[in-house]
């Protein structure tokens, strides 16, 4: 099943488990937003359902994956022989959402968005244990750190003698 909804101006097409970048929406991430501009409600197939200008009832559910923002946008604005030139750059917030539920009727997703949640949770395990390998990494650069200082100080006793240069091509004293 998918739907068209209208969200920050644009319209999107989803279904379920798709992953869209839409402008800033509130939420933390691992929250569930409802979007309930549904423009159209198609699939399954049935004949597709067309709102005049929104479909009644119908929801799209969502699950807030990272607030972002996009790619820098030069702005450059100049006006020839008056000596103004000004520049600036634009950054626009931006919101990942992965649809969790495309729902006619406006019925809330159960336990499908907690069981998504969990898994984050593991990861957060392994980034724990992520750190206490980097730790112990830390102790066996400072080694290599110190013989390199040793090498340092040998190195100006063995210094070679600088090189005469060759004399200009073309011209010579003859």
């Amino acid at each position: 099943m998918f739907a068209v909804i209208r969200t920050g101006g644009k319209q999107y097409r989803v279904a379920k488990d798709d992953t869209i970048v839409v402008e800033k929406l509130t939420g933390e991430p691992g929250a569930v937003v409802e979007l309930s501009d549904v423009l159209m409600i198609g699939g399954d197939g049935k004949a597709a359902t067309v709102g005049a200008p929104l479909v009644d009832k119908a929801a799209v559910f969502a699950e807030v994956v990272e607030q972002s923002r996009a790619d820098k946008i030069i702005v450059f604005k100049k006006n020839r022989r008056k000596n103004y030139r000004r520049t600036r750059g634009h950054r626009q917030e931006q919101t990942v959402l992965r649809i969790v539920d495309v729902s006619p009727t406006g019925t809330k997703p159960k336990a499908g968005a907690k069981a998504k949640a969990s898994p984050p949770a593991e990861t957060k395990k392994a980034e724990d244990k992520a750190p206490a390998k980097t730790e112990a990494k830390k102790p066996a650069a400072k080694k290599p750190a110190e013989k390199k200082a040793a090498a340092k100080d040998d190195a100006p006793k063995k210094k070679p003698v600088a090189k005469k240069k060759a004399p200009a091509k073309g011209k010579s004293k003859d």
